[in-house]
């Protein structure tokens, strides 16, 4: 027999263990639930099912490490339930289920002035964020001088799809205009079914399949891409020519439906070409 942290027994039941501790962490006044003789610290058990929209006997089950293994759904139920944060709604899915959750999208239209600093760190690499529907969220100076000068766009149609498809500067400024178009939709495709964001997805889709053939052609072939790896990219730009990037994607800390895409200058000489035009 083991000894849990908490200093109850049990053959390791982490998940059981955790809940426990959540549910003593919370306010039962501060909810709505009387306490006028409770003992119990925090929610009672027959309290948290209810707010879950689980039975009592099941939660009673998962706390003692009975039953079986959750599904997803009656984990995202609890986290809801328990008020976990994003970080803690991923602990729970980890030693709930062995595997963290599906990227949950949010929609947002700004970033933390901590994130856009980084990005404005990041110059001469033109750098961005985006979302899981590829809004872009954020960007540098070195992104709007050498990708699309954002700012001159409305919010609602900051979208690198839109931009892809609709503005004729973006095969002005490819070299293999249909192989990129190809890649970034597939890329979208996969990103956006990750976050769960079908929502927001189907009209913008109908819009570019409405407003672009060759965004209609494309989206019916169904093609799907991985991670880009490493990439380098090349563009052709109005003032300095050709220029080549080592293109990179990372996940956002806190926030895994978004984005940052940096586009590195490949070689020392880019980058002082960049630096020159910045300045």
């Amino acid at each position: 027999m083991s000894v849990t942290m908490s200093g109850q027994t049990g053959p390791g039941n982490q998940l059981g263990v955790y809940l426990r501790d959540r549910r003593a962490k919370l306010d039962a006044a501060a909810l709505g639930y009387p306490t006028g003789r409770r003992r119990t610290v925090g929610l009672r058990r027959e309290e948290v099912a209810q707010r879950a929209n689980i039975s009592p006997t099941w939660y009673t089950c998962l706390e003692q490490g009975r039953g079986g293994a959750a599904s997803p759904d009656v984990l995202d139920r609890l986290s809801r339930a328990l008020m976990l944060t994003d970080v803690e709604r991923e602990h729970l899915f980890l030693i709930g289920l062995g595997h963290p959750p599906e990227v949950r999208y949010q929609k947002s239209d700004s970033v933390t002035p901590r994130l856009q600093r980084v990005l404005d760190a990041l110059d001469p690499s033109p750098a961005l964020v985006r979302t899981a529907i590829w809004n872009v969220l954020a960007w540098n100076k070195a992104a709007s001088v050498l990708l699309m000068d954002y700012a001159s766009v409305p919010a609602d149609q900051r979208n690198i799809l839109r931009f892809i498809f609709l503005d004729p500067r973006s095969r002005e400024t490819q070299y293999d205009w249909e192989s990129v178009a190809r890649f970034a939709l597939g890329s979208f495709r996969v990103d956006a079914a990750r976050a769960g964001a079908a929502e927001d997805v189907t009209p913008l889709v109908e819009e570019l399949c409405r407003l672009s053939p060759d965004f209609q052609r494309l989206w019916q072939a169904n093609d799907v891409q991985g991670p880009h790896g490493e990439v380098v990219k090349h563009i052709r730009h109005a003032v300095l020519g050709d220029v080549s990037f080592e293109y990179s994607a990372f996940a956002v800390d806190g926030r895994k439906d978004l984005t940052m895409v940096v586009y590195n200058p490949a070689t020392p000489e880019d980058a002082q070409r960049i630096s020159s035009l910045l300045t």
